[in-house]
């Protein structure tokens, strides 16, 4: 994929697109079809659009900056990003009500559906190959840049044009710094808020305390904490600064981040190997009845690897180390037999992809720029609650769709 800083500057707006249809939602955004050049017969781009009224909220309640910063940064690692298997910036389009951002169109829809449609629901090791070398290759140039995914899963791995695939959304993403003497002295001296992120700290120890003592997950009736804890500690032990945010999907959730004890790039191995273990079984392993079983799942199981033992299985297994000092690192993973044969500098020039979507897409008009922002609003804000959990249901059954 080619350089794309002339196009990533552009500030859009409605009359530079015609808005197709609605294929996504996220936590805070809305990811419709347009195409580009306001034409029927344009280039096909994702318009992702948030809406401010949901930031501005969220700020509120959190009472800092956090949200808008997330907006910023997926902004700003957007147009940073020069590599085939990650989105281009092609422009930021923003009005009163809404800020949203053109990138790269994926045909093929997410890995999630695709292995949907697999008649077991789940792939052959040689297709989960492929996939896994292409997301060893992503992950690198992520970590290469200090930046930490932090939300890897399959509703997030797109399928292009071509058959290979694309991260996307980085609003959970965060970028960890070398340290440095001066970031070390400064952490020494107490901040105004520390005392407020040591008691948000002590929660997160409490869940680690109470999954790793033995105790059944229905012995509680108390659930863990949905907020968002957002506060950096470094360690003298360590080469980067670690995270201590309380954020992803809970099923691909790492231990470490379920600890509160800090984070760091291995967090994006576990949940990759949660990703593998979906492919190979069709289910993540360890989802529970609830929240708090999954989490104790987590914390305190092994994952069922049954079947002969393979090179793939292995790897899992690998992988999933709850230890995050022991878990395998990426010279080890490309390294490793599974990948045994992969000439990695030439994979995305020699790999034949096991699927190769069709790039039929509608050319109905079906959105204007008050209707774009009316729907987003609808979406987050709804006006009867019967429809929202109609408009819900509906999209849980229908793969096309995309949840992230």
């Amino acid at each position: 994929m080619g350089d794309g800083e002339s196009t990533s500057d552009r500030s859009l707006n409605f009359e530079d697109m015609t808005v197709v249809s609605a294929v996504g939602r996220g936590a805070k955004g809305v990811v419709f079809l347009a195409r580009a050049g306001g034409r029927r017969s344009g280039e096909c781009v994702a318009l992702k659009v948030m809406s401010k009224a949901l930031i501005a909220q969220k700020r509120t309640r959190k009472k800092d900056e956090e949200e808008y910063g997330r907006v910023s940064f997926e902004e700003e690692v957007l147009r940073r990003f020069n590599h085939p298997l990650l989105p281009r910036l092609r422009g930021v389009l923003e009005t009163e009500k809404v800020i949203a951002f053109a990138i790269d169109y994926c045909h093929g829809g997410t890995l999630h559906s695709l292995r949907k449609k697999q008649t077991e629901k789940m792939f052959s090791d040689d297709t989960i190959r492929f996939y896994a070398v292409e997301l060893v290759l992503a992950l690198e140039y992520l970590h290469e840049l200090g930046i930490v995914y932090r939300d890897l899963k399959p509703e997030n791995v797109m399928i292009q044009e071509n058959g290979h695939i694309m991260l996307v959304d980085f609003d959970l993403s965060k970028k960890l710094n070398p340290k440095s003497p001066h970031s070390l002295s400064q952490n020494s001296t107490p901040s105004p808020n520390s005392e407020k992120r040591s008691r948000k700290q002590q929660r997160l120890t409490r869940i680690y305390s109470f999954c790793n003592s033995g105790i059944s997950p229905w012995d509680s009736d108390s659930e863990p904490p949905l907020s968002t804890v957002d506060s950096v500690r470094r360690t003298e032990s360590d080469s980067v600064e670690k995270s201590n945010s309380f954020v992803g999907t809970e099923e691909y959730v790492a231990p470490e981040i379920l600890s509160g004890k800090g984070h760091g790039f291995s967090v994006d191995w576990w949940s990759y190997g949660i990703l593998l273990y979906e492919m190979l079984y069709g289910t993540t392993p360890f989802k529970g009845l609830n929240r708090k079983e999954t989490f104790y799942r987590i914390l305190t199981k092994e994952p069922e690897l049954t079947g002969e033992k393979t090179a793939l299985r292995d790897l899992i297994s690998r992988l999933l180390e709850k230890d995050a000092d022991r878990r395998i690192t990426l010279e080890e993973i490309k390294g490793h037999d599974f990948f045994k044969g992969v000439k990695w500098d030439k994979v995305l020039q020699i790999a034949r992809p096991p699927y190769i979507p069709t790039n039929e897409v509608e050319n109905k008009v079906g959105f204007s720029k008050n209707d774009v922002e009316v729907f987003v609003n609808e979406v987050f804000f709804p006006t009867n609650d019967d429809d929202g959990v109609e408009n819900r249901e509906h999209n849980k059954k229908n793969d096309d769709f995309l949840i992230f």
